[in-house]
């Protein structure tokens, strides 16, 4: 989350609107550019994450509320007979016995009644106890639950202020890239979002599933990238993969650093169409592999879905297969 902080330094030098030249080169002043645009991005995946983690936070919350509730339920539901019994048993029982006295045909017969009631008493004790553990025991985690789920939510509620807090340095940034002769923007577009390809080339996939979600995601190509949005007009990098798996029946969280611990690790010549592709350490930007040596990804602000080459946005830091 540091990388919030460098952004609020002067992107270029002197305001928005400075000339470019003046940053020392075009090279330097796109290149101040483009790591603007990768910085907001961090920031907005940190965001994606922490209202990933609140949720599943919520989640085990609520299931540990349940289960608190359902042993205090069973608790309860001891409170006839087996507590009769019990209480019989812990204080003597002397009106137990005395009935037993009266009711028993024979002294033998007292005796047997006398030790059923005593095992009955100690099992309904034991079971008591038993109850009563898991009831605090239950009490215990949803306790826990609800401060880890408080904790996500004060960390949720810390990282969505620093990037409302960004709001300024996002239109700054858009202000200097809109500064920036054609060449320069095309120079960021490159660095960060990859080189376009003249059209899409994909391979077919290896599984019905990796093919869904491979005809997903490039059915989304042209739609506008926007921080956090994953779809169905608009999408972030984690957004746009966490969608096109959805349509393959796959459940992903929307935050590329949790979607890169799924699945398992491919290599960089084992690609096949539908893996997905990170960026980045640590891990803040996810694209599709679709064969051909082609990626489509959601890339960055002011720039659409669109197809690239695999490799055209430097080095890779992780492949994982879902499918």
């Amino acid at each position: 989350m540091g990388a919030t902080a460098s952004l609020a330094l002067t992107l270029l030098p002197g305001t928005a609107t400075a000339d470019p030249e003046q940053a020392g080169s075009a090279a330097q002043a796109a290149q101040l550019v483009a790591r603007a645009g990768h910085e907001l991005e961090v920031v907005s995946e940190q965001v994606n994450e922490a209202r990933e983690t609140l949720a599943q936070r919520e989640a085990a919350a609520a299931d540990a509320d349940r289960v608190a509730a359902e042993a205090d339920a069973r608790l309860g539901a001891l409170d006839g007979q087996i507590r009769q019994v019990a209480r019989a048993a812990f204080t003597g029982g002397s009106l137990s016995e005395f009935d037993l006295m009266t009711t028993s045909d024979s002294a033998d017969d007292f005796v047997s009644q006398l030790a059923t009631l005593d095992a009955l008493a100690g099992h309904a004790g034991d079971v008591l106890a038993q109850v009563a553990e898991s009831a605090t025991a239950a009490e215990r985690a949803q306790a826990d639950a609800d401060a880890a789920a408080a904790a996500a939510r004060g960390a949720l509620d810390e990282v969505t202020a620093r990037q409302s807090g960004l709001e300024a340095d996002i239109a700054d940034y858009r202000g200097q890239y809109a500064a920036l002769s054609a060449p320069q923007q095309q120079q960021v577009q490159t660095a960060h979002s990859g080189q376009p390809v003249a059209a899409a080339a994909p391979a077919p996939a290896a599984s019905g599933a990796a093919q869904a979600a491979v005809d997903t995601a490039l059915a989304q190509v042209g739609d506008p990238y926007v921080w956090g949005a994953g779809g169905p007009n608009s999408f972030d990098c984690s957004g746009l993969t966490q969608y096109a798996y959805a349509a393959a029946g796959v459940s992903l969280p929307h935050s590329s650093r949790m979607q890169s611990t799924m699945g398992r690790a491919v290599s960089r010549a084992d690609l096949q169409p539908g893996d997905l592709i990170f960026f980045f350490s640590p891990v803040s930007h996810v694209a599709m592999y679709i064969g051909n040596g082609q990626m489509v990804h959601a890339s960055t602000s002011s720039q659409p879905v669109k197809v690239v080459g695999v490799d055209s946005m430097g080095g890779i830091t992780a492949m994982r297969r879902l499918v």
